[in-house]
């Protein structure tokens, strides 16, 4: 029978570590992202909110909007960075906006650009600073985006369907037009008279600020007498402009009749030679003894721009301004001569009342309504 040795073998006592002896540590570092809670001693400002300002009112078109603040400071070791957020509330409950984490500019301002907002409504913004352990107080500030602007034409008041006028320069008069609260700017009206009903040929033009209930437009001078015409009216805050308002028309009070006198034409005389621009005027209508025809005004004007530059007058050389539409004289001003040309154009008027007393003067240089080609004779 065979016998089987079993051999016994010690083990070594297996030696147990205590766990408990190691437990954690806060980190004593104040760079340490592990740090809970804030730290002692540091304090850090609150941002400065600058644009937009308290209670600014934004146009629809002003967007995307920038919020813009000064830094905050910090008596802290750790890096500061910034919390925006902008709701439709005073409570931030219905935000709109969010961003965390905003890295200071280096030029002690930071600033983020909002995605589009919903425009015609107010909205509140706040700003914190926090480094991760410490925070500052936040900032609160609050601005209005506007509603998209809309506005309607001017209503045209007087004068109105072809009523006759007693005089020839007449009063247009138009009522405030409509508008939302989307236009925050200045209006203006633009007017237009003109002999035709499609304004193609355009007398006198001109803008008046809205001042009131009702604006109101003369021409500068008086139009042609015993004619029908046509005028309309638009407004404009300069971003915004309305379609022109209904056309209405009136019918000027007739010219007065010419004076007894000789028949129009050129009167005998020599050159008209002197130091004094009204001199000269003077003497080339004295060559007329009788009311001018437009072709005698052009023959006028077309003189007294040659004696002018004859004897040197200063301000020249002049010339007669091109004149294509309205009331012209072969296709110049009947009355006005000019001297240089586009934006230092200057232009003097050299007859009174054309259709009347057509009265020699030498008035100017006269605030610029038309630039037109200055033809030097």
């Amino acid at each position: 029978m065979t016998r089987v040795l079993v051999r016994t073998i010690a083990l070594p006592a297996l030696v147990l570590v205590p766990l408990f002896g190691c437990e954690a540590k806060k980190s004593s570092n104040p760079l340490s992202p592990s740090i809970a809670g804030p730290i002692a001693g540091v304090e850090i400002t609150a941002p400065r909110l600058l644009e937009p300002g308290q209670g600014t009112r934004l146009k629809a078109s002003q967007q995307p909007v920038r919020l813009l603040i000064e830094n905050s400071s910090t008596n802290g070791v750790r890096p500061v960075a910034y919390v925006f957020e902008v709701a439709t509330d005073s409570g931030f409950t219905n935000k709109a906006f969010a961003r965390s984490g905003v890295v200071p500019g280096a030029d002690g301002r930071t600033s983020v650009v909002l995605e589009a907002l919903e425009s015609g409504r107010k909205y509140f913004w706040r700003v914190q600073a926090d480094d991760g352990a410490n925070s500052s107080a936040p900032a609160l500030s609050d601005f209005e985006i506007l509603p998209r602007p809309q506005m309607d034409p001017p209503t045209p008041q007087s004068p109105v369907n072809n009523v006759q006028l007693t005089t020839r320069r007449p009063e247009l008069i138009v009522g405030k037009a409509n508008r939302n609260a989307g236009i925050a700017s200045v209006v203006w009206y633009d007017f237009q008279i003109a002999l035709d009903v499609t304004f193609g040929s355009v007398v006198s033009a001109g803008s008046r600020e809205d001042l009131g209930p009702t604006t109101s437009y003369a021409p500068d001078g008086e139009l042609t007498g015993g004619t029908t015409h046509f005028w309309r009216s638009r407004a404009s805050d300069g971003e915004t402009t309305t379609g022109w308002s209904a056309i209405n028309s009136f019918r000027t009070a007739a010219a007065p009749a010419p004076g007894p006198g000789p028949a129009p034409g050129p009167a005998p005389g020599g050159p008209c030679n002197s130091s004094s621009a009204e001199a000269i005027v003077q003497c080339e209508r004295a060559k007329y003894a009788g009311h001018m025809s437009h072709g005698d005004m052009y023959n006028f004007v077309v003189a007294v721009v040659q004696s002018l530059n004859r004897n040197g007058i200063g301000g020249g050389p002049f010339g007669i301004l091109r004149k294509t539409s309205g009331t012209n004289c072969n296709g110049y001003s009947c009355d006005i001569v000019c001297a240089g040309q586009g934006g230092g154009q200057r232009q003097y008027d050299v007859l009174g009342d054309i259709d009347g007393a057509q009265l020699a003067k030498f008035d100017g240089p006269l605030p610029t309504i038309r630039v037109d080609v200055c033809e030097i004779r």
